[in-house]
């Protein structure tokens, strides 16, 4: 899931906002998808973030945060791509393990990268069970329009809880001539409002709406007995996912809708001219090997230096 570069305007805090769903406790629950339909029937929005290594899983869990979505923004962010399309599907189920295994008790949403499902159904769907069974993730996401409602219904019949990403989709980014917005005409915002039922009538377990216009967001929101996240589309949504490294300030470049709340790429730069001054003065720290006595004397009469 790649951020919208081109967002303008970001919607003004809601003076009746409504209290957020702190997650549960990671000492004691573990979340799941009937977590958050509780957090959608009590009308509390829940976080979401990218997560991509174990480390780093770990602590957004210790946080409370319920729901960690391995992105094939690794493309970007992890390998050094220009966009999403070059997420290796054996990479990203790597991936997908590494992070349940740092955050056991979060929901850990998988995201099937470019050309895993479109080409055949039943390769999407053996690709979706790999996610799984050898990724352990608990719900697995992917890029959708209404065209993809048999293949929705064929992995939830298999037993996928799938999450339906609709409205911009990166995956389809060159064929637009980059990443835009999606459903800025009325023609195109029905189709977007078509693509959500289609997708609610074949199963899916959730929706997952990438920039769009917040009237759009707000209709699928209406519709949707399935909890609905966002990202860029507006403040009506269940749950709100955007991209870790862009929070960090780790990104060059971050939409209006994930500013940095951290400055971490300038703290990383100040770390390694740390790093440089400890290693160019000797500054190490006290060194915590070494030998006893007898072995020392040993070691010296081996090497002549008795």
């Amino acid at each position: 899931m790649q951020p919208i570069r081109h967002a303008t305007s970001q919607a003004k805090p809601d003076a009746n906002a409504r209290e957020v769903w702190q997650g549960a406790d990671p000492t004691i629950a573990t979340v799941t998808i009937r977590t958050l339909l509780r957090a959608m029937r009590e009308k509390k929005p829940f976080a979401a973030l990218t997560c991509y290594d174990a480390t780093t899983a770990r602590w957004l869990e210790r946080a409370g945060v319920p729901v960690l979505l391995v992105g094939d923004t690794a493309a970007e962010v992890i390998l050094g791509y220009p966009n999403t399309l070059h997420a290796p599907l054996d990479f990203l189920i790597t991936l997908t393990a590494a992070v349940k295994r740092g955050a056991p008790r979060c929901l850990v949403m998988a995201d099937m990268p470019f050309m895993s499902y479109q080409a055949n159904e039943d390769d999407g769907v053996r690709n979706a069970g790999r996610f799984m069974i050898e990724g352990n993730a608990d719900t697995v996401k992917l890029e959708v329009d209404a065209s993809f409602a048999s293949l929705v219904a064929k992995m939830t019949r298999a037993g996928v809880p799938v999450v339906a990403h609709i409205g911009s989709r990166p995956q389809h980014a060159k064929q637009v001539g980059g990443y835009l917005a999606a459903g800025k005409t009325a023609d195109d915002a029905m189709k977007i409002i078509a693509d959500a039922d289609a997708m609610l009538a074949a199963g899916a377990a959730m929706l997952l709406v990438e920039a769009t216009p917040i009237e759009v967001t707000e209709e699928i929101v209406r519709r949707s007995n399935v909890p609905v996240i966002g990202c860029g589309a507006g403040s009506a949504c269940h749950g709100q996912v955007v991209v870790t490294h862009d929070l960090l300030g780790l990104t060059d470049r971050q939409p209006p809708f994930a500013l940095p709340i951290m400055s971490m790429g300038k703290e990383l730069g100040e770390m390694a001219d740390t790093w440089k001054d400890r290693v160019r003065t000797g500054a190490l720290g006290d060194h915590p090997y070494t030998l006893a006595d007898e072995q020392r004397v040993e070691f010296f009469r081996r090497i002549g230096r008795a």
